[in-house]
């Protein structure tokens, strides 16, 4: 069994993403499906190769996270895990919000008891 290298916890998320390789103007769009603190997990059936450079775009209805990733890991077909390797500090601030509102629904939907 692989052990899980994640230095903090990763909580369902929903948002979309734009990725960008280098200065290309070829971007991709998908669905980002994990969050932490460190990086988040991307849905998509085209990945990027591992130790891919990203410039990333992360969008909520309300708000947005842009900085840096690193593809660490793929799931052939399934999709990516992004390191976040260039956090600016407001997007940081950004990125602690999510993962607060996402930490309170993990919480509440665990209260909720069986059958309801």
């Amino acid at each position: 069994m692989e052990q899980d290298r994640r230095r903090t916890p990763r909580y369902p998320f929903n948002a979309s993403i734009e990725m960008r390789e280098g200065t290309s103007q070829d971007k991709r769009t998908a669905r980002v499906t994990g969050l932490s603190l460190n990086g988040c997990y991307v849905s998509t059936e085209s990945p990027y190769p591992e130790g891919t450079s990203l410039t990333v775009k992360v969008f909520t209805e309300t708000e947005f996270y842009e900085g840096q990733a690193t593809v660490i890991y793929i799931q052939e077909k399934l999709g990516i895990g992004l390191m976040f390797t260039e956090t600016r500090p407001y997007y940081l601030m950004v990125l602690r919000k999510w993962l607060l509102s996402a930490m309170m629904a993990q919480k509440g939907a665990s209260k909720v008891p069986k059958g309801e």
